[in-house]
């Protein structure tokens, strides 16, 4: 199996501040691969380089076989993503959030519109296409997020804590469409939690990050067995600690980075 990510030597430094200290991983297509961490580990600033919004100091990647810094477009186009925040237009419909991204994605008019209503029905929020954002629960707006992020035919989604703030009912329905997406379309699925059970019932690999540093990689049994635990929440903090961190990145960060990224990537 090839790999639809490859990172080596990345490394991100803030002044005298390093964020991300040399790491390298690959991820194979059509994965589901979880990179975990603690607050402030150097999770989000990779991610960050990964979807062209931060340019490395130095190291190499590559996405789907384009570089984020030398061809911005072409990873663009090769990915989507699903902010922690809530990044929808509250006052467009459902509809006009799906149309309105495959425009920007130049997705071919009838075949966008074949593909809004076939996502939709998928997350099951079809019946609500023309209500207003704003009348929304947490949970829809995070399938239409989903939706969104996968209206282009990406062969990586991104996931940055999605189910933060979601109900049990929600965060397993949300899993089983992504698992179902996975195997149907093959999209590799790269995500951030901090629910460690989640990570465990539903990636088959694991990367663990700490102070900019990769400490530990491998599938949730491997990690458990590198540990000699019974579960990857202990795995994780028998590597990381119990010292709690610091937000590695403020929500207005995060914020600013999306509207970067949906303006063109302007660092």
């Amino acid at each position: 199996m090839s790999n639809i990510i490859e990172v080596k030597n990345l490394k991100k430094q803030f002044g005298d501040f390093v964020a991300v200290d040399d790491i390298s991983f690959e991820v194979k297509t059509g994965e589901i691969f979880a990179f975990l961490g603690p607050n402030g580990a150097g999770k989000s600033t990779t991610i960050k380089m990964l979807t062209t919004l931060l340019h490395p100091t130095s190291g190499n990647i590559e996405l789907n076989g384009s570089n984020p810094v030398n061809n911005p477009n072409a990873v663009r186009h090769s990915f989507g993503i699903v902010f922690q925040d809530p990044s929808l237009d509250d006052e467009l419909t459902a509809w006009e959030n799906l149309e309105f991204h495959g425009v920007l994605y130049n997705v071919e008019k009838k075949l966008r519109r074949k593909r809004i209503e076939e996502l939709m029905n998928f997350v099951e929020l079809w019946d609500r296409k023309d209500n207003l954002v704003k009348e929304f629960s947490g949970g829809m707006k995070r399938r239409l997020e989903i939706a969104r992020g996968l209206l282009h035919h990406p062969k990586v989604l991104f996931l940055d804590e999605p189910t933060l703030g979601l109900d049990p009912q929600t965060r397993n329905h949300m899993w089983a469409y992504l698992q179902e997406l996975n195997k149907s379309e093959g999209i590799t699925v790269f995500f951030t939690t901090h629910y460690m059970e989640e990570a465990e019932k539903i990636a088959q690999r694991i990367a663990i990050i700490d102070h900019g540093k990769i400490i530990a990689t491998g599938t949730s049994e491997e990690l458990k067995a590198q540990t000699q635990t019974a579960s990857l929440e202990e795995a994780f903090l028998k590597l990381t600690g119990n010292v709690i961190r610091e937000e590695e990145a403020s929500a207005t960060d995060k914020l600013r980075a999306h509207r970067q990224w949906r303006g063109g990537g302007k660092r």
